[in-house]
């Protein structure tokens, strides 16, 4: 019963920050201090339950693993310092290495810049039976490209092709693509982190006064600061024009570490149960050999 209760809890969690229809998505309504129900009174019983997703996330991914049909696909974005890479640590700890694997995109090198621009990340994509976690994505061309139009003018695309219609014609491709990933059995889980720039600040300033943190540092972070509301414009067009009911977005408060971690937990095992994975049954022909190798140890004796 006790089970039962925490799947319940994980998924009505998860289902209040999923974007399935886009087109009514308003950025501004989403708090990114907001922890629901969940105060400060309650977070022990917000650990308590990010254990049991995170235990239940490892027996689910064993069975996905197992059977080698379905894989997962997690994509990540979030302005700097939301906890992209904390979340990924946290939600994935119990996961079997062996079955899953995370990809950082970072700027793009010649060799990608000289592709399209899904290229990279279709190389990347996820096994059947196998967990893949982007953090950062193809959305960065309709993010950071579209607030930064010098990366833009470094793809060296036909002069032709960049008009006003080049955004939507990018938001066709990206729908399209994971719609045809769905069909292939790749399920998508999309996490936007947001995170306020008062909270921002306050991170990257952590990052400036403590030794141990000064390696996260790029000057990079502080180049995005001037351009928040462009970027706020952008992740919510984003939201709007590519949630799906195969490819939906989370649009997850990022203020509070622990509330997102959960959030996302959530999210991840909701996907994983909606399958209803086994294990997979072994054919006759297994079986018999199954029962030998039994037999032939039960021999041995002890």
């Amino acid at each position: 019963m006790r089970k039962n209760r925490s799947l319940d809890s994980l998924r009505r969690l998860a289902a209040r920050h999923c974007v399935g229809d886009g087109r009514k998505f308003r950025l501004k309504d989403v708090d990114p201090g907001d922890v629901g129900a969940l105060g400060d009174e309650t977070k022990d019983d917000a650990r308590r339950l990010l254990e049991e997703g995170v235990g239940r996330l490892a027996r689910l991914q064993e069975k996905l693993y197992a059977g080698g049909e379905w894989s997962l696909l997690l994509i990540f974005q979030a302005m700097d310092a939301a906890g992209k890479d904390g979340t990924i640590k946290h939600v994935m700890s119990g996961v079997n290495p062996q079955g899953c694997q995370v990809v950082s995109f970072k700027a793009p090198s010649r060799e990608e810049l000289a592709h399209d621009f899904l290229w990279r990340c279709v190389r990347a994509l996820p096994e059947r039976g196998r967990i893949g976690i982007f953090n950062r994505s193809y959305y960065e061309e309709v993010l950071a490209v579209r607030v930064h139009r010098d990366l833009l003018e470094a793809q060296r695309l036909p002069a032709r092709l960049i008009g006003r219609d080049l955004w939507d014609r990018r938001f066709e491709d990206i729908c399209a693509f994971e719609s045809h990933l769905a069909r292939e059995g790749v399920v998508i889980r999309k996490f936007f982190l947001h995170v306020s720039k008062k909270e921002q600040r306050k991170r990257l300033l952590e990052r400036l006064e403590d030794p141990d943190k000064h390696w996260k540092f790029s000057e990079n972070d502080l180049r995005q600061r001037p351009s928040w509301r462009e970027y706020m414009r952008a992740y919510e067009e984003m939201v709007r024009r590519t949630s799906s009911r195969d490819a939906p977005w989370y649009v997850v408060p990022a203020d509070h570490k622990w509330y997102t971690r959960l959030v996302v937990a959530a999210a991840v095992v909701d996907a994983l149960e909606a399958l209803g994975l086994q294990f997979p049954k072994a054919p006759p022909a297994k079986k018999r050999e199954l029962d030998r190798a039994r037999r032939e140890l039960m021999s041995e004796g002890s």
